[in-house]
């Protein structure tokens, strides 16, 4: 009986605290498309990437139609022809997806583009997230739009190091 009457009140205890906290949430994804600057760098992301892609298709299209040339004549080659052809065809492959790398990659060419028009107006939105925060005495701003991710957090509001008093 005890034991139960410890952990309800070390339960109401932590619901307390948890309460006392003033938090709001956001949904970022409709503050970003309200906008106009972030739609028309999504649009322009877009279009740069539909044509990226129209090139990327070309490449391996291109592959393709070497490899099937090679594979309806194969059986007239000589062994050493065979060889050099099936080098070439994965010489082409390869350079095919060092290109789409360089393109669609974490350090390629869209995504370099994106940091430049999107990063702008991600640090602005999250200043005002932060500015709002702070004017309205908010602990924790949580995002909504997808997954809950924390966009901003006052430090009254973490309580990692009486926690990890408490472990020791």
């Amino acid at each position: 009986m005890k034991r139960f009457i410890l952990t309800l009140t070390a339960i109401l205890g932590l619901a307390a605290a948890v309460s006392a906290q003033n938090y709001a949430v956001v949904n970022s994804e409709k503050i970003f498309k309200s906008i106009a600057k972030y739609n028309e760098a999504i649009e322009r992301l877009d279009a740069m990437a539909n044509e990226y892609q129209k090139q990327v298709d070309a490449k391996f299209e291109e592959v393709e139609k070497v490899y099937n040339a090679y594979m309806s004549r194969r059986s007239q080659l000589s062994a050493a022809s065979q060889a050099a052809n099936e080098e070439n065809i994965l010489k082409m492959e390869q350079e095919a997806t060092e290109f789409q790398e360089s393109i669609f990659g974490t350090e390629g060419t869209l995504m370099q583009k994106r940091l430049e028009l999107i990063q702008p107006i991600q640090k602005e939105v999250f200043a005002a997230i932060e500015k709002y925060a702070k004017q309205k005495g908010y602990d924790m701003i949580i995002d909504i739009s997808q997954n809950a991710t924390m966009l901003y957090y006052s430090e009254r509001a973490d309580h990692t190091d009486e926690i990890i008093a408490t472990l020791k």
